[in-house]
This record gives C-alpha cells, structure tokens and sequence, in this order.
C-alpha cells in the first residue's frame, strides 16, 4: 500500500521492543537540547514502510537508556485516522510518517504536542516545514516511472509529460494507486490538481478514457502491473517515486531500467512529532531529535529511499545519476487540501471507479 522497493521486496520491516543497555549523553542524544534523562520506553506509531537499518533504534537505546516499540498503522492515511480516532488514549509517544497531505488534519485535530528540537539538522528540517509546526525528517517526489526495457522493445517513444499520458500511443499502458486507499496514489491526484486546476476531473476522465488501470495500492501496481518491477506485468507506466530507478540497477552493474518523469512530479514530506498525552513526553522528544541524527539521516535513503532533510550527511552516489528531484514540482497549499480533501476524493471516485 506503500512505496519502498527494498522494504516490500525483502519484508525487512524492524518491528521490535528494543532492550535498554545504558544511558548517557552523546552529541546526537537530545540531553543536549535540554531534556532530562527520560529512562523506560517510548512507542513509535507509524506507517508500514517505517525501516531502518538493523541496529540503529538499538544505538538510541544505547545512547538515551530508552528502549523502542514501533506500532505501524498502514499508509500515511490510515495512520492519521488512528492517530485523530485514538488522540484522548494515544497509542504511543511518538509518531512519524505523517506527510504534508495530510498534516494539516493532524495539526487541527490536536494530535501532535507543539516541540521544536534543539538537534544539529533542526535547521535543515526547518525549511521542509510547510508551516505545519511539525519536525521534517524526509521528503521524496511521487512521479510518473517508466520501464526503459519495454519503450525499447516496443520501438515507442516514452511519455514525458502528464498530457502524453492522455495520448492514444499510451494507451492500456498506466497503472496508478488508488487515491482513495494509497498516499502515492492521493499524492498523484494533488499533482494533477496543481497542474489542470479545475480542469483535472477532465483530465483523469481522459486517462480512464486511454485505459488507465488502478491498483489497491502502490505495491500493487509496482510489482504486479508494472513491467519493470520484476514482476512481469504488462503495464510499463507506473506511479512511483524520483527515487525508484536506483532500485533497478542490475546488481552485475549498469545502467537503471526504468526513470522517472519529472515532469510529474508532487513533492511529499514526512514528519514526526510528539504525540498529544503522551506517557513518555520527554523520551518522544529524544527520538524525535534522533530522527535528525547524522546517523539516521544518512540511513533513511537506502533504508527508506526518501531524501533526508539534513545537508550535513551524503546521498548515494547512484541518486545523483538515476534519483534526481524535480526541479518545479506541483504544488497544492496545505489549507486547500484540508478544505478539499474529502471532496476531491469523492470527485475522484465517481469520475474514475463510476
């Protein structure tokens, strides 16, 4: 229902209550920031496609004496539900996944404490902000991907912009998520939103007109309909994001076999927070600023293939090449989601399912 390559290929989701081992402060520890020692545990509620690698929630334990339960909560949508249905009994201490499409909901509903951290990349998170009040972690492009292999074959020159997609040389060729149960896929409906304005419903009635298919989620559409997703489908448009070509290097070497149309794109980012009531208010906001931590920041691209919002760590090598962000994403103001979201999505429905 989520992204992710690595994580759905290799199922190496780190879900696990982590046993203290010693406390102490360190320069990526929040003591710095003025917190004292919040011994115990703290719960993390997320998405799905919350990983990272082995062994870094045990360095925070080692680090804070604090050790770490993560709850997961489907996609960015079903966890803003639970967090908004749950908020007078949170589920935890902490959240972190909830994006820029639905932040808003989460600010008005009270869910998130107000904290700002004290962490070295607090800066950097600052200006992925949005005005949201919420900490940035990471951010990626959602975009438009393309199988290389098949346009070669098939001696077919490949869409390069949203419009083409509505042309009768692509058609019975695209696979999206559905808006209504995938982030990706309501990430793609924002961006047709900042791009045709009113005319969008237009739009997505020429794409289903051009034999659009819509998946349950993004996992399906990538590994079962996408021709370059290693599962053999038959489509070779699929909604993904920037970061998914690295994901397609062959491990003999060369070039990545699929690329992403950056002219596409919408840019999400994801955020964590203190959660409202918490148990562990002052452990919450130690891993929040662990979140900001050179040592997660430059796990998060090859863990969770976003972008990190710290400047000080390193992307890939192979980002820069076959990764790129979109130099003009589209763009819809985060109070106009808020005002439209349910309305839009009914739109959506009736206009594409029927």
């Amino acid at each position: 229902m989520h992204r992710r390559f690595m994580l759905v290929a290799a199922a190496t989701v780190a879900v696990a209550s982590l046993a203290a081992c010693s406390s102490g402060d360190t320069p990526d520890s929040p003591a710095a920031s003025g917190t004292s020692a919040a011994p115990g545990s703290v719960t993390l509620v997320t998405h799905d496609s919350f990983a990272l690698s082995d062994g870094i929630l045990d360095d925070f334990t080692a680090q804070t004496g604090i050790a770490v339960k993560v709850i997961q909560q489907g996609d960015a949508g079903a966890l803003v539900n639970q967090l908004v249905l749950t908020k007078d009994a949170p589920l935890g201490d902490v959240m972190f996944g909830v994006d820029n499409t639905f932040a808003s909901r989460a600010v008005d509903e009270g869910v998130v404490a107000p904290y700002t951290s004290a962490a070295p990349a607090a800066a950097d998170a600052a200006k992925h902000a949005g005005g949201t009040g919420l900490t940035a972690i990471d951010y990626g492009d959602v975009c438009i991907n393309v199988d290389h292999a098949w346009f070669t074959k098939h001696e077919l020159a490949e869409p390069t912009s949203l419009d083409d997609l509505t042309d009768a040389r692509y058609k019975n060729l695209l696979v999206v998520p559905n808006a209504v149960t995938s982030s990706p896929g309501f990430a793609f409906l924002l961006a047709t939103i900042g791009a045709k304005g009113d005319g969008w419903q237009a739009y997505w009635a020429d794409l289903k007109k051009n034999g659009l298919k819509v998946a349950d989620g993004w996992s399906d559409a990538y590994f079962t309909d996408f021709s370059g997703g290693g599962g053999g489908g038959p489509r070779p448009i699929v909604l993904s994001y920037a970061s998914s070509p690295p994901s397609t290097v062959p491990k003999s070497g060369g070039a990545a076999t699929t690329g992403a149309l950056l002219d596409t794109c919408f840019r999400q980012t994801e955020y964590a927070g203190v959660l409202t009531g918490a148990k562990n208010p002052q452990g919450a906001q130690k891993l929040v600023d662990f979140l900001l931590s050179d040592e997660v920041q430059a796990d998060i691209p090859t863990s969770m293939y976003m972008y990190p919002v710290s400047t000080a760590v390193e992307i890939p090598a192979d980002w820069q090449k076959y990764a790129p962000l979109a130099t003009t994403p589209f763009d819809v103001a985060p109070d106009q989601i808020t005002a439209n979201r349910e309305a839009w999505l009914a739109e959506w429905s009736q206009t594409v399912i029927g």
